[in-house]
């Protein structure tokens, strides 16, 4: 037998990347959590994770019954909702990554799942993936962050690749030094631009830092500056830039769901529908 309350702390270790922050989310003991993980590989008959360094990581076997825990604790949910008789309401508080995501593909994704849940109201707001996190479960019921691919951080949606840009016609980026549309310090793009270009030795200055998704696609679609975006998603009016234009390759990234341990029926419900949503690609 599979215990639910074994399967939600391998939810928690495995959305908050290690021991010790699920213990902190379910406000246990790391031993407590590391015994409990014990006794489920007990259960199962097979190791669920692996060490890399610091890193404590779902393995193959792992990886397979994340998907199954998960779909255990949301039947599990929707029994007790089903014997208490209580309907899907309430507010579900959304944090996301200010990004193409949220400015054209969750705003539909969120009116489609209204539309069939008339009692469940949603609040969403846009901030850095690093400070959203710090109040998952106090200020926020989902998070859909952004993370460097392999981080185990969450539940991975999608991988995706972050390149430079420029405008179409602009010529910013042969500009010396380099000039950036950067978000705020924090963000993971920022980060690698930064990084990949002091590696490369090329020189370059902050020209324009907005926490705005829109007002960065702007600055450098008129001329003003270079900027990282996700590949796949890239704003109209502008166009990639790589080593032969040369600019160093940056890694890939990943979308991913973060969801407070004690989620509401609605917020598993949205979170499920955004999951399907973002894999299918919808628009």
């Amino acid at each position: 037998m599979l215990e639910l309350d074994l399967l939600k702390v391998l939810v928690a270790v495995a959305e908050r990347g290690g021991f010790t922050h699920a213990a902190r989310a379910l406000h246990r003991t790391q031993s407590a959590v590391s015994m409990q993980m014990k006794r489920l590989e007990h259960a199962v008959g097979v190791p669920l994770f692996v060490r890399r360094g610091r890193v404590i990581q779902l393995n193959r076997d792992g990886e397979a019954l994340i998907g199954y825990a998960r779909r255990m604790l949301t039947l599990g949910d929707e029994a007790l909702g089903a014997v208490s008789k209580t309907d899907c309401v309430g507010t579900v508080r959304v944090g996301s990554a200010d990004d193409h995501y949220t400015t054209r593909v969750l705003p539909r994704m969120l009116t489609r799942f209204l539309r069939t849940h008339r009692d469940v109201r949603v609040e969403l707001r846009t901030g850095l993936t690093v400070e959203l996190l710090e109040r998952l479960g106090a200020d926020y019921d989902l998070i859909l962050g952004m993370h460097a691919a392999g981080s185990s951080r969450g539940f991975v949606i999608r991988r995706d690749r972050s390149t430079w840009a420029t405008g179409a016609s602009s010529k910013a980026h042969r500009e010396d030094p380099l000039p950036l549309a950067l978000f705020p310090d924090g963000c993971l793009f920022r980060r690698w631009a930064t990084r990949a270009l002091d590696d490369a030795g090329r020189a370059w200055q902050c020209a324009y830092v907005s926490p705005s998704y829109g007002a960065l696609v702007e600055a450098v679609r008129a001329g003003l500056a270079v900027s990282v975006f996700k590949r796949s998603t890239l704003a109209p009016g502008l166009r990639p830039l790589g080593k032969k234009d040369g600019f160093p390759v940056l890694p890939e990234m990943e979308i991913a769901l973060h969801r407070a341990q004690d989620a509401s029926r609605a917020a598993n419900e949205l979170a499920e529908h955004l999951v399907e949503c973002l894999r299918r690609n919808a628009t």
